[in-house]
């Protein structure tokens, strides 16, 4: 069961401004979902799961790409030979 003050303690710890009657609310849905994680943790899975997958790669293979004139052609600003694209940052 989780209580009040845990729930306070979690809130201070995510810097989240919680009132007392968010306290009781959120008290109550973390004790369910803390349930539920125990039902959950009860189940006998047994042997392979369904997520248990081998690895899926293929093998790189080298394939011709464009030209760098044929590239640059669809650009409007080339510089240097690159691609001139806009700062993000």
């Amino acid at each position: 069961m989780v209580s009040k003050e845990d729930v306070a303690h979690i809130a201070t710890i995510a810097d989240i401004g919680v009132d007392e009657s968010e306290l009781e609310l959120f008290t109550g849905q973390f004790t369910a979902i803390l349930e539920y994680f125990g039902i959950l943790d009860s189940v006998e899975v047994g042997g392979d799961t369904a997520h248990v997958r081998a690895n899926v790669f293929r093998d790189d293979e080298v394939v011709p790409s464009l030209p760098s004139d044929e590239v640059l052609m669809n650009t409007t600003d080339p510089e240097e030979g690159f691609i001139r694209a806009p700062r993000v940052i």
